[in-house]
């Protein structure tokens, strides 16, 4: 058999257009995927194949990406691993830690002082309402400050004792407001009524024996005593400063000081200090009972909290125990939430799934996407596969062309 070489484009054709057919056959068939993105109507019916496959079903192949990855990709293990992963001890307190510092550092640049508004009407409401409240609750209970008040009992009335200072300013003042010259004036002359002098007289006639039995029954005390009266009502200014100089002769100042400086509970016998420190101890109750929180209320009515607050404010956001605090204070809150995610992560993550609605975001997202957008990013995905069918599409075609002509040499 002889081979003419005059025909040979009749056996070159068959794989060269094989191999073309092939390759633009696939390579239109993945265009027409995605292409036309939109439908084409001529006498109102749509034509054959528009728009392409993929806009054409945009809306299935949504659920059918979004069912794929929640089945076997982002399953409630998986997104239970990815939490443990990002919820470690180190992220959270780093997380915790970065919260604290840009909440001190806003406190220090807050011009508008909220925080330190806040925390004034929390220390108002705590002094002025919640604690009064608290109070008259806890002041019908029987062991309500029995170990406070014992304390300072023992360690500040029982001791309690006035310095020389001290007692001599009390003495001077007793004198002068308490009981001054013209003040004993009034007093006798207030004491020695009639009845009185007559009763003083009787009685120390009565009573009195010996040589003062002579004096009392021959002279008396009932024109003295009047006398006396009578001095002080007739010379006012006189009386007032001859009492005056007996308070001086009889070193009055110096004998209520050293009266004063000797005054001591520890004087006292031991049954009448107990008896005293108990009966203070249901003084104090019967007080917070009646008065306590009229006290407090009336306490946080004159007190400046917004001031009390931004000074409050002002010295911990500027404390240096306040930044060392910090990371010991997050240290401490990532370790609770740890404890707290070991129990109950399984049941945050079921919560969490359907309130995501992570399956109806993917499903949004790929709806909405233009099927330019999602070709491109099909393209990206699976660029060298989809170039891989259209050259074997390329190769089955010179594969099929040289069957052909292999056939119709052997033919003839």
């Amino acid at each position: 058999m002889s081979f003419d070489w005059s025909h040979l484009w009749l056996y070159v054709t068959p794989p060269i257009a094989g191999g073309i057919i092939g390759y633009f056959t696939n390579d239109i068939a993945i265009k027409m995927l995605f292409r036309p993105y939109q439908a084409f109507y001529i006498g109102g019916r749509r034509l054959p194949f528009t728009p392409g496959l993929i806009p054409r079903n945009q809306e299935r192949l949504a659920k059918n990406i979004s069912n794929a990855i929640m089945g076997s990709l982002l399953t409630p293990e998986e997104i239970q691993k990815l939490a443990r992963r990002l919820l470690e001890t180190e992220r959270v307190q780093g997380a915790i830690l970065w919260l604290l510092k840009m909440a001190i550092d806003q406190v220090k640049s807050d011009r508008e002082q909220k925080t330190a508004k806040i925390v004034a009407e929390i220390l108002r409401d705590l002094l002025g309402e919640s604690l009064p409240r608290l109070l008259k609750v806890l002041a019908r209970r029987e062991d309500f400050l029995v170990e406070q008040i014992n304390q300072i009992f023992d360690r500040v009335l029982l001791e309690l004792q006035l310095s020389d200072e001290q007692a001599t300013r009390v003495a001077d003042w007793f004198l002068e407001v308490i009981l001054p010259a013209d003040a004993i004036r009034l007093a006798i002359i207030d004491f020695l009524t009639d009845k009185t002098i007559q009763t003083i007289d009787e009685s120390f006639r009565e009573k009195t024996s010996g040589t003062y039995w002579v004096v009392a029954n021959l002279f008396g005390l009932r024109n003295t005593l009047t006398r006396l009266r009578t001095y002080c009502l007739d010379e006012k200014e006189a009386s007032n400063q001859r009492l005056q100089e007996l308070i001086q002769e009889l070193r009055m100042r110096d004998r209520l000081k050293k009266l004063l400086q000797n005054i001591s509970l520890q004087n006292l016998p031991i049954t009448t200090v107990r008896q005293l420190r108990k009966s203070t101890q249901q003084s104090v109750r019967d007080y917070l009972q009646t008065s306590g929180s009229d006290l407090l209320q009336g306490l946080s009515d004159s007190v400046n909290w917004n001031r009390i607050a931004l000074l409050l404010v002002n010295r911990l956001s500027n404390s240096a125990v306040m930044d060392a605090s910090l990371e010991v204070v997050s240290k401490e809150l990532a370790l609770i939430l740890e404890r707290y995610l070991e129990k109950d992560l399984e049941a945050i993550v079921a919560q969490a799934i359907p309130i995501l609605s992570i399956d109806q975001v993917i499903i949004n997202r790929v709806k909405a996407t233009p099927p330019a957008d999602l070709e491109a990013a099909i393209e990206r995905i699976v660029k060298n596969e989809l170039q891989a069918i259209v050259n074997l599409g390329g190769i089955l075609g010179v594969v099929v062309g040289l069957f052909q002509t292999i056939f119709l040499i052997v033919t003839q």
